[in-house]
């Protein structure tokens, strides 16, 4: 009789504990999913951005890469007209127009080089604000993760 009442007093005991402790696991099982659910739109955001600078970052090369070429391509159609101008003067002044067109190659080389550092910089600007967007980004997630957690230890601690 005394092992029976024994028994029955410790379940009686086991049964209120587990009674107290259900509700607060029910409250940490929502934490819990409530933080997952901030921590994957964060995470989210995170790939959205990171996308988005990425493709900002290939359609700033694509037109740095078509700058160039049309730089390069106008600074060989001069220096071309140049070469044609030297083919039909004189013989007594293609010495002259030779270096004319020595001077226009020149100058023309020059305008293709400074176009090509002016896309090159822009490519580096769009660079640099990318990576800076993701940095942001990850930086908002980690804060999700970190309020995350604190939220699920309140709920545990209730």
């Amino acid at each position: 009789m005394n092992k029976l009442l024994a028994a029955l007093i410790a379940t009686l005991f086991a049964t209120a504990a587990f009674a107290q402790t259900a509700p607060a696991t029910e409250a940490v099982a929502k934490a819990q999913a409530s933080a997952q659910k901030d921590v994957n739109k964060a995470a989210a955001s995170e790939a959205k951005v990171d996308a988005n600078a990425d493709a900002d970052v290939a359609k700033a090369q694509a037109k740095a890469n078509e700058k160039k070429a049309d730089a390069h391509h106008k600074a060989a159609k001069t220096k071309a007209k140049a070469h044609d101008k030297v083919v039909k003067a004189d013989p007594e002044d293609q010495a002259k127009e030779a270096a004319k067109a020595e001077k226009t190659a020149a100058k023309a080389d020059a305008k293709a080089g400074k176009a090509s550092v002016k896309a090159d910089a822009k490519v580096a600007k769009e660079k640099v604000d990318a990576n800076a967007d993701k940095a942001l980004a990850a930086t908002k997630t980690e804060e999700a993760k970190a309020k995350a957690e604190a939220d699920i230890k309140a709920a545990a601690a209730k």
